[in-house]
């Protein structure tokens, strides 16, 4: 545990959608500040005036406040070494600027300004950019990385701080607000790593110690090689929100990637997960990102939600889904409104089918379609399903039999109404699941959802006979 209070940051930039990785280093700083009794800063880096967007600056706030990391300093909270938008910062790094040029740390060349390492100078060719360089005889930066451990750079060439369009670059930036704002820890992905030999010569000529720098693995593609990119599927945090996914879902999925609580838990609350979270946990190999996982561990959170939460979460769904098609003007949106309306405006029945479906659903996404026959008789049937089920044996003579045994089964009981149909199985020398397909198919007209017996109980045995018979008519 460190000795001195920390203070971390998250320093996004309003350039896109906020996506997996930007989630993940925001979470990571997040829970090292919860962990330690720290500080978590957001600052916002929007010096890219032609790239920046206000749209983009509210998914950051919108998307960091839905994953519950709240922020002690920034934008909209405040704080003592404020502002915490860097367009705003100006007057600061002209301050910090006039301290280098003082001590002969920084020259103009070519309409920008360039900081000046120190050390002996020699002019070399350098065959890659087919041009002669000045190289600086340097000595190495010593990086004590958190999860990396002894890392040595050497910087042998003068870089740029300033563009020649008189604009601050990102280095020169993120190591003054760093010294202005008490960071302690800098907790960033990886790809940083080669940035950090240049930000400790930046401190060193602030006569200031480097914070501790944490850089985190990254995060791969699902698929192939390659960091995963805001443009590769599932990659925005925006489309999980508006899928339908818990926070505390994706948040414990997030937590997972690259970090460890030292055992096999894939699913702990985040008071658990802050107790245990420390930087030495964080592995050094990079993760890869899984989608199937991350619905898996989505799925485990929705089945422990109380029946009120879950019935709401999945209303909500449903009204989001009805408010996005409401102006599509195709006749398949049309349809799909029309059935969703009809479904939360059936509250007692909406109540039992979510319910009935809570256990099976790996996100509230997939309910419109996995339980929209329980709110229309105007459901399609799976042709490739009916061809699989109607192949095996006799379907018709076992649809026949399922008529007779519904008309004076038990309705009331799942159990009793499930032995029955067992029973008839036996009887016929067949299985349980002979049965239940053709009878799926026919209620349903696909082979998926709820079981059986729950779905014939909450559609009631008007509503099943008369879907079996005309089925069965048809067939």
């Amino acid at each position: 545990m460190p000795t001195s209070k920390v203070r971390v940051r998250f320093a996004p930039s309003p350039t896109g959608f906020f996506h997996i990785g930007s989630a993940r280093t925001a979470l990571f700083n997040w829970l090292y500040a919860r962990h330690t009794g720290g500080t978590f800063v957001l600052r916002i880096e929007d010096t890219d005036k032609e790239r920046n967007s206000e749209e983009f600056l509210g998914v950051i706030y919108d998307s960091l406040r839905w994953l519950g990391m709240d922020w002690d300093e920034g934008p909209g909270k405040g704080g003592d070494f404020g502002p915490y938008r860097q367009s705003e910062r100006d007057a600061i790094y002209r301050e910090y600027l006039a301290k280098l040029q003082a001590a002969g740390r920084a020259y103009e060349k070519d309409g920008a300004i360039w900081f000046k390492l120190l050390g002996e100078r020699s002019e070399v060719f350098d065959e890659h950019r087919q041009k002669t360089v000045t190289k600086v005889a340097n000595t190495p930066a010593i990086i004590e990385d958190l999860i990396r451990g002894h890392v040595e750079r050497t910087e042998d060439e003068d870089f740029v701080i300033f563009r020649s369009d008189g604009n601050p670059v990102f280095h020169f930036v993120n190591v003054v607000d760093d010294i202005a704002m008490k960071i302690t820890h800098v907790i960033r992905g990886e790809d940083h790593l080669s940035n950090t030999s240049k930000h400790v010569e930046l401190f060193k000529a602030f006569g200031v110690t480097p914070p501790q720098f944490a850089h985190i693995p990254l995060i791969l593609k699902s698929n192939g090689p390659g960091k995963m990119s805001k443009r590769d599927q599932g990659a925005l945090i925006e489309e999980y929100q508006r899928r339908g996914f818990l926070p505390e879902a994706v948040v414990n999925f997030l937590c997972l990637l690259g970090w460890n609580p030292g055992d096999d838990r894939e699913k702990m609350p985040i008071a658990e997960i802050i107790r245990l979270f420390d930087l030495p946990g964080v592995n050094q190999s990079n993760a890869r990102f899984d989608e199937k996982k991350l619905a898996h561990v989505n799925m485990g959170y929705l089945l422990e939600l109380p029946a009120d939460r879950f019935l709401a979460h999945a209303r909500s769904h449903f009204e989001r889904r009805i408010e996005a098609l409401a102006g599509v003007p195709t006749d398949e949106a049309k349809a799909s409104v029309a059935l969703y309306r009809s479904a939360i405006s059936a509250p007692a029945l909406f109540r039992e089918v979510m319910l009935l479906s809570q256990p099976k659903i790996k996100s509230v996404e997939e309910l419109p379609a996995y339980t929209g026959y329980f709110f229309s008789e105007d459901y399609p049937i799976d042709d490739k399903v009916r061809a699989k089920v109607m192949a095996k044996g006799d379907p018709k003579a076992r649809l026949r039999e399922l008529i007779e045994l519904v008309r004076t089964a038990d309705f009331g009981s799942d159990l009793a109404l499930e032995t029955a149909i067992k029973d008839l199985a036996t009887a016929g020398g067949l299985g349980f699941g002979d049965y239940q397909s053709v009878a799926r198919l026919a209620v349903s007209g696909t082979n998926v959802g709820p079981s059986i017996t729950g779905m014939f109980r909450v559609l009631g045995r008007e509503r099943v006979l008369a879907r079996m018979e005309r089925f069965l008519a048809a067939a």
